[in-house]
């Protein structure tokens, strides 16, 4: 007698279905459990930190801030019911299926359960953390928030501090022009074929290894004060602005020459040796067809690098520029609140992120690419 087979899932061996069914749901019924326990715990924390706010006295301008910050977890812990009851649902048709002998469907059902367990706990995540963080601002009378997100000393202190900021974005923006430049002839240098360009690659990796292993902090330090100490023709006269833009620009030029190094190698050997047999010197060789490349490809980290330089700008507040973070630490000794600083840190979070977006963009773009290529 044939057997029959009928539309829907095709039918497993006995000993292939008895084996399988013989794994206990207790995994998923396991990660409900958490999950229920993490939930109940992110209801029970919301609660606690919206009765914490309304308790609390009032602070200015942040009592309602806080008030609906309080609020909206609360709000969206019931989010958290939904998933859970799907993952309950699941978890019951795996139970059927196991008993109805059904593999395919009794391995579906407990998959959604997990998975509906982990969507519960993974929204409970951020709820918790904000929690805890409007906890903290309302601890000991608000003095969190008052000594560091006091809005109307930000608001007071905004207009100066955005001015001093724009140094800071000056000094970036001229230090990443020299970087470019310097990194690329050094990451060149590093590979100047032959024995006639041994010197030059020892000279590299010389200046390379040395800029890369000592602090920023400590270039800045020498070149501020040291140079004006040498009485140095020129660079004595140059002032802490160009000073500190010297120090920011050697520095990086050696972490940005082995990016540039790394795109370089990163060319097959077959573009140079084309390049080369159509009686192309070694020097147009890497400015028309390798380098072009190899900038292309490396444009991600140079932009990561670019980055850290920006946030490297603050540290040449130690040989006297006025930039932002000098002008926010006079506020705080003076008025012995560092809300200014934080707004300093807001200013390099609002110009970083973005850039970071974008690197990521760029990075996902090339993977695309590649992918498409095969």
């Amino acid at each position: 007698m044939s057997e029959t087979v009928t539309a829907g899932h095709p039918p497993a061996s006995p000993t292939q279905a008895g084996s399988a069914l013989a794994v206990p749901v207790s995994t998923a019924r396991t990660m409900l459990l958490a999950a229920a326990i993490v939930a109940l715990a992110t209801i029970a924390l919301t609660v606690v930190t919206a009765v914490a706010v309304f308790r609390a006295s009032t602070a200015g301008s942040w009592a309602i801030g806080l008030t609906l910050l309080a609020l909206l977890p609360v709000l969206a812990s019931l989010f958290t019911i939904w998933p859970f009851t799907q993952g309950v649902r699941q978890h019951r048709l795996c139970r059927t299926a196991q008993a109805s002998h059904d593999l395919v469907d009794f391995r579906l059902y407990r998959s959604r359960a997990s998975n509906s367990s982990w969507i519960t706990m993974g929204i409970c995540l951020p709820i918790i953390l904000v929690c805890l963080f409007v906890l903290l601002l309302v601890a000991n009378d608000h003095a969190v928030q008052v000594t560091f997100f006091d809005v109307s000393f930000m608001s007071t202190t905004f207009t100066t501090i955005v001015k001093a900021f724009g140094k800071n974005i000056a000094i970036a923006v001229i230090a990443e022009v020299l970087v470019l430049v310097f990194g690329l002839v050094l990451a060149i240098g590093r590979m100047a074929p032959g024995t006639a360009g041994r010197p030059i690659r020892w000279l590299a990796t010389l200046y390379v290894d040395a800029f890369r292993a000592i602090p920023g902090i400590i270039v800045i330090y020498l070149i501020g004060f040291g140079l004006p100490l040498a009485n140095i023709p020129v660079l004595s006269d140059l002032g802490v602005f160009w000073s500190a833009i010297l120090a920011l620009a050697l520095t990086y030029s050696a972490y940005v020459a082995e990016v540039f190094r790394a795109g370089i190698q990163s060319i097959h050997q077959s573009q140079t040796a084309a390049s080369r047999s159509l009686g192309l010197p070694y020097g147009k060789t890497m400015r028309f067809v390798v380098v072009p490349q190899a900038v292309k490809r490396v444009l991600p980290p140079l932009l990561n690098d670019f980055i850290g330089l920006q946030k490297d700008t603050a540290l040449v507040t130690i040989i006297g520029v006025v930039d932002a973070f000098s002008q926010a630490t006079i506020y705080s000794s003076n008025y012995f609140n560092l809300s200014s600083v934080t707004l300093v840190a807001v200013l390099f979070i609002i110009i970083t992120i973005p850039q970071t977006r974008f690197v990521d963009r760029l990075i996902e773009k090339d993977q695309s690419t590649m992918k498409a290529r095969g």
